[in-house]
């Protein structure tokens, strides 16, 4: 299905990008992606770098794709909708990934029957590792979430959920990402004040992060499992995690997941 479609961004910006980047290393031609953005910057990107159509006319993409992606921001988001909702019809598929804005939100503000699909992705959608939860508006049926779906497996994992469980994966995988950078750069510090050179440290620091990563996912194992087989009695290891507890690193990372739902929860409130 995916392949007869026009796919328009109206937003450039960074998670765009990523998408529309993912896309296009999936195989899907660039004919096919078309962009607006404000942005003199932001078009002469996607034009030089992505070889993308882009304007600065969000109307002109919504009228010309049969798949709109709104990616901008949510303060932004009742303005646009506002500018092309003369532009979509209940024949196109408009997906939201703007955080916290509800597809209720979204309908009423188009006023026709417009399937809407709410996404949140994630910035490693740049390199087929995105992570991206997806959810159906009330007009939008199997058809339509088939057609996110196939979008965002090109960058990575999808996840059918309820509306409702979606501010609480923009709070784990739409914002982990700057959770787990923090982290990695924890550790190269820890390096670092051990002897490591700057540079060694991040590289390790980084691959572990990844190679821990990748464990979880091929294994199928609980991450309490895969600590527990590298965790000698007595030995470093344990050490390191008596240490972690103490600095209540779990509960840290528990309430920033906690916090940045809440805070997408606020969004859609304010936008609703």
């Amino acid at each position: 299905m995916l392949e007869e479609k026009v796919i328009g961004f109206i937003g450039a910006g960074m998670l765009g990008e990523a998408i529309a980047r993912g896309l296009l290393k999936a195989g899907v031609p660039k004919a096919r992606i078309h962009a607006s953005d404000p942005e003199p910057a932001r078009r002469e990107l996607f034009r030089k770098q992505l070889g993308i159509a882009i304007t600065a006319d969000n109307r002109a993409v919504a009228e010309g794709a049969d798949i709109v992606i709104l990616a901008v921001k949510p303060f932004v988001v009742p303005d646009v909708l506002g500018e092309i909702a003369h532009s979509v019809n209940p024949d196109k598929l408009l997906i939201s990934i703007a955080a916290g804005v509800t597809t209720d939100s979204i309908e009423r503000k188009l006023g026709a029957k417009v399937p809407v699909v709410r996404a949140m992705p994630n910035t490693p959608c740049l390199l087929g590792e995105g992570a991206t939860g997806i959810t159906a508006g009330q007009y939008a049926d199997f058809s339509h979430l088939e057609l996110a779906s196939q979008i965002f497996k090109a960058v990575g994992l999808v996840a059918v959920l309820p509306e409702d469980k979606i501010d609480a994966v923009t709070g784990l995988s739409g914002s982990g990402p700057a959770f787990v950078y923090m982290f990695i750069e924890a550790l190269a510090d820890g390096g670092v004040r051990m002897g490591l050179p700057r540079a060694i440290a991040i590289q390790f620091a980084a691959q572990t992060v990844a190679g821990a990563a990748r464990m979880v996912l091929d294994s199928g194992a609980h991450p309490g499992e895969l600590r527990d087989r590298v965790t000698t009695p007595g030995g470093t290891t344990i050490a390191g995690i008596a240490s972690l507890e103490r600095s209540g690193f779990r509960a840290a990372a528990i309430e920033a997941v906690t916090a940045a739902t809440e805070r997408s929860i606020e969004l859609g409130k304010l936008k609703g």
